[in-house]
């Protein structure tokens, strides 16, 4: 559905063949947007993303059997992030959660899909999000609806956006915290790195109202393309964009963040488990600098090549305020980190220089901690 604020004054539409389309993409100067982001605060329409409602009295117990967060307690105000996987643990979607209300709450991206538990069932054996987790109550007190028609996402971002929010909406003042908003819907706190963030997720009926109470208030107006640049620069991967279809949570920075390794009895958790305690992902997920003195620009899905040899796989491709052309890309593990890498399809005529940014590379923990203790084992 057409966001209603791409009627306002300046709102330029995404473009049909992006993700984001059917929002504002940008209000006529995205790195203006972004520097405003960094140094006070900017609002975004995400009113494009689906948002599920799961009440019901199992709402808990039954979302922390069917998705990779543990969930049994997860308190009333407070929200986190989990994922679906397939059987053998890869990644089908992503999405954010609020406990709130008596119900929770899941946005993800519009069109998320999951693997069907019976393969004839859907295209390619996938079908729509809110359909897998409808199927797979069986006798469970619990009532998943897609409730995208109801509710509606706008996220500010920005070391003001606290402030210039408090007069309207209570904040959270904790990392994941939700606070619930008179009138109906919420805050939910969800910082890109040092970058204070706050998802409203309002009733779509008052999506207009709210988006004007807040950019008079003084919160700029902002597209999706700020947007972007901003969650590229903070590592936060995307699925669809940052993921191929043999991407596990290890490779994305997801465990402890979207999937708990010690609880069991979801979908993939052998995978997340065994990866977790007695090995290593075989890629991982790195900012790459890109050159940007040519015009034309790796694509998502494009190989990443060191020589001739491909090592990984291009991501989200934006164009920074202050970094210039940024991708993130699943790079393996055995590839070199601190020589030049090729970005893009030379068959294509878009393969760049690109450089690893070294503060984007995960620390060595050293063995996995099962590996460590099997070795023990063995010592005796």
């Amino acid at each position: 559905m057409s966001s209603p604020l791409l009627q306002l004054p300046g709102a330029v539409p995404a473009p049909d063949d992006v993700l984001d389309h059917g929002v504002p993409w940008h209000f006529g100067d995205p790195f203006a947007e972004q520097r405003t982001a960094a140094r006070r605060a900017v609002l975004v329409d995400r009113s494009h993303r689906q948002v599920i409602a799961v009440p019901g009295a199992e709402r808990l117990s039954w979302l922390h059997l069917v998705l990779s967060q543990h969930l049994t307690e997860l308190p009333d105000g407070q929200g986190t992030e989990a994922l679906v996987l397939d059987s053998a643990g890869r990644i089908d979607a992503h999405m954010m959660v609020a406990h709130h209300d008596e119900a929770v709450l899941l946005d993800t991206d519009a069109g998320a899909q999951a693997s069907s538990a019976l393969p004839t069932i859907g295209v390619d054996g996938k079908q729509p999000l809110v359909e897998y987790l409808d199927a797979m109550r069986f006798w469970s007190q619990v009532e998943p609806r897609d409730a995208t028609g109801e509710f509606a996402v706008l996220t500010a971002i920005g070391p003001e956006a606290a402030d210039l929010l408090s007069g309207h909406v209570p904040v959270p003042d904790r990392n994941y915290g939700v606070t619930g908003i008179p009138g109906g819907g919420f805050v939910r706190r969800v910082d890109f790195r040092a970058l204070p963030t706050y998802d409203l997720v309002v009733p779509r009926d008052s999506l207009v109202d709210r988006w004007t109470a807040l950019t008079d208030a003084g919160i700029r107006p902002s597209g999706t393309l700020a947007y972007e640049a901003l969650r590229v620069e903070a590592l936060r991967p995307r699925v669809g964009l940052d993921t191929d279809e043999r991407a596990i949570p290890h490779e994305l920075g997801w465990v402890h963040v979207a999937a708990h390794v010690a609880k069991g009895c979801y979908r993939g958790q052998e995978t997340v488990a065994k990866v977790h305690n007695v090995g290593k992902p075989p890629r991982r997920t790195l900012l790459l600098h890109l050159d940007g003195s040519v015009e034309v620009q790796p694509e998502p899905g494009d190989p990443v090549l060191s020589g001739e040899r491909k090592v990984g796989r291009v991501g989200s491709v934006v164009q920074h305020h202050e970094l210039g052309p940024i991708a993130l890309a699943l790079i393996k593990r055995s590839a070199p980190v601190d020589g030049e890498l090729l970005a893009g399809d030379p068959d294509e005529g878009r393969a760049v220089a690109a450089a690893v940014d070294p503060d984007s590379i995960p620390p060595d923990t050293g063995e996995p901690p099962g590996r460590v203790a099997a070795q023990g084992l063995r010592g005796r």
